[in-house]
């Protein structure tokens, strides 16, 4: 990049040295031929900048180097002299045939104007078309007419033309025996200048019509300033391409450093995403010895944590298991490749022996069944229709990145409030994937040999292989069970409940199919349009066959739609032949066949 550039300002400047060494440049005087008149401010030629001259000023070289002034109506003229002056310009023409070359020229439209000079015999010319013409009348004809009744004729008050000819033109302060004129100019003005033997030129520079007096140069001649322009240009040049070289070495080192202070930022964000390992000491460290207990579960117990960095992290410490630890290593890695906004991250892990144990990031809030089953809450936080409607939505894409965002399709196998953490926002985050199962996307059912997950949230296929195979549309069945749960605000499932009991999703299809309120904790009119939304959709997800429920995907636009458009699904089968016993709620880890 940088050879490529000074390349190309060397070529620019071999180009501006042959444009000054031709005068392209160059404002200083000039001529046509040796005896010619001189030429500089306000006339230039024709190939000099525009800056050189005045408007209307613009003269140009014959082939026979002849200074030539082109007047309005193409008429053009040679120049005898030119004086600065007094600010005039004698014109004449080498064809003789002025006074007929006038009948054309309009000097309205130039900066010209003729001039009055007392010494010289001067007279008003008339152009007559005549058919005759007395002898005594002084006149001529002019040299280069070709119709012979064309007369130029000097006339006084006394003299008056002809009734038989017709005037055409009228010519004033014309020389009676010479085919000179004279113009005078009155803008510029630039005599005091010329008094002062200084040059005139265009203020600062610019094509601004105002002058001003510049002190000449050494000579007036150009065989001196022009060395100079060229010298000035090929310092000011070669100072450019030092400058620029200088330059170029700067912006390459600083975006090398640049460059390694990007990829420095990348591997310590990649060493803080991405991890960590620890040792069971480490993990005793970082809980303080199990001092703080977050909750218990039947796969662990969950401890408050502080990392060496002052932030807070939940760490689950794992029933003793068995099994490969190496398959535990590998589902570790996937899972730490994870990162969305409604998914918990995973901070660390440990490994040591068949200690084992989870580190991720801490939530203030805890879980989500502390909140829309509020009687062992101790802060009894209550949550509007709006709010639960946008944790719908946040845990439906947190879905929806597991299902289609990752390298693999996770399927997590254990949706339920209890595994949906909240941040210090409220905002729902998914956690807990130790039934999780990885597989590719484009696999659209897995192979399992038994059933995983919490009673009252497994979809029949994942119960019995006999309703189909587990899929996505699993993990959609036990999301359409927990909108039921947040709508309503109690449990779908209850082991110690009467089985003769109309169980909570058939009494909300049975109201929305006949057209009734629900009546659920409303208190506006928006939470009736809400409540509504949330059950036609659950009631969708939890469809019994796996091929009629929708896509996470789609569920989530329905959820993020106005819900207008939502129909109640056909009824259920009896609850009878769903029905499953209480002799457990909580189906434990079995290995799986790939």
């Amino acid at each position: 990049m940088t050879l490529f550039f000074l390349l190309h300002l060397l070529f620019i400047t071999v180009v501006l040295l042959a444009m000054v060494g031709d005068g392209a440049y160059d404002c200083s005087e000039s001529r046509c031929g040796s005896d010619g008149p001189s030429i500089h401010f306000p006339f230039r030629l024709r190939h000099q900048p525009e800056y050189c001259g005045y408007p209307g000023f613009e003269l140009s070289c014959d082939r026979e180097n002849q200074s030539i002034l082109t007047l309005p109506n193409s008429l053009t003229l040679s120049v005898g002299e030119i004086d600065y002056i007094s600010q005039q310009i004698r014109l004449y023409d080498p064809e003789r045939c002025l006074i007929l070359k006038l009948l054309h020229l309009n000097l309205s439209a130039s900066p010209f104007f003729f001039t009055v000079e007392p010494y010289l015999t001067l007279g008003d010319f008339s152009i007559f078309k005549c058919s005759g013409l007395p002898a005594d009348y002084q006149n001529q004809y002019p040299d280069c007419a070709s119709d012979k009744t064309i007369f130029a004729v000097a006339y006084s008050l006394k003299s008056l033309p002809p009734t038989t000819c017709k005037k055409i033109h009228e010519i004033p302060s014309i020389p009676l025996e010479t085919s000179l004129i004279t113009l005078s100019w009155l803008n510029p003005i630039c005599r005091y200048c010329e008094g002062l033997e200084k040059d005139c030129g265009f203020k600062n520079y610019t094509k601004q019509l105002t002058t001003q007096c510049f002190d000449r140069p050494f000579t007036t001649k150009g065989t001196v300033k022009k060395p100079l322009i060229a010298g000035g240009v090929i310092g000011l040049i070669l100072l450019g391409i030092i400058m620029m070289a200088l330059y170029e070495c700067y912006s390459s080192s600083k975006i090398e450093r640049e460059n390694q202070a990007r990829v420095e930022k990348f591997l310590d964000d990649y060493t803080a995403r991405r991890p960590t390992r620890y040792t069971y000491a480490d993990i005793k460290k970082i809980t303080n010895q199990f001092q703080e207990i977050l909750g218990k579960g039947a796969y662990g117990i969950v401890y408050k944590g502080t990392l060496s960095n002052e932030i807070h992290v939940a760490v689950k410490i794992l029933n003793d298991s068995e099994g490969n630890g190496e398959e535990f290593i590998n589902e570790v890695a996937a899972m730490g490749k994870i990162h969305h906004v409604n998914v918990v991250r995973l901070v660390g892990f440990c490994a040591d022996g068949v200690r084992r144990a989870l580190v991720f990031e801490y939530l203030p809030n805890q879980s989500l069944d502390k909140l829309i089953f509020p009687t062992g809450f101790k802060d009894n936080i209550t949550l509007t229709w709006k709010k639960l409607h946008d944790i719908a939505i946040g845990i439906a894409k947190g879905l929806e990145y597991l299902h289609q965002g990752c390298d693999q399709q996770i399927l997590h196998f254990d949706i339920k409030p209890q595994n949906i953490l909240l941040d210090h926002n409220l905002n729902p985050k998914i956690s807990d994937f130790g039934l999780a199962k990885l597989c590719s996307k484009e696999k659209s059912v897995v192979t399992m040999t038994e059933a995983r997950g919490t009673m009252g949230y497994i979809a029949p296929e994942v119960i019995s292989s006999n309703f189909g195979k587990a899929s996505h549309k699993s993990d959609v069945y036990s999301f359409g069970m927990l909108l039921l749960e947040m709508v309503g605000g109690r449990k779908n499932f209850d082991a110690k409940a009467d089985t003769s009991q109309m169980n909570f999703p058939e009494w909300i299809h049975e109201r929305l199919n006949q057209g009734e309120e629900l009546k659920i904790r409303i208190e506006e009119d928006d939470d009736i349009i809400i409540a509504r939304k949330l059950s036609v959709i659950g009631l969708w997800c939890i469809q019994w066959n796996a091929i009629d429920r929708p896509s996470i995907k789609v569920v989530t636009q329905m959820l993020e739609g106005d819900g207008s458009n939502l129909t109640v699904p056909p009824p259920f089968t009896t609850r009878n032949t769903t029905h499953v016993g209480p002799s457990m709620q909580e189906l434990t880890v079995i290995s799986e066949l790939e």
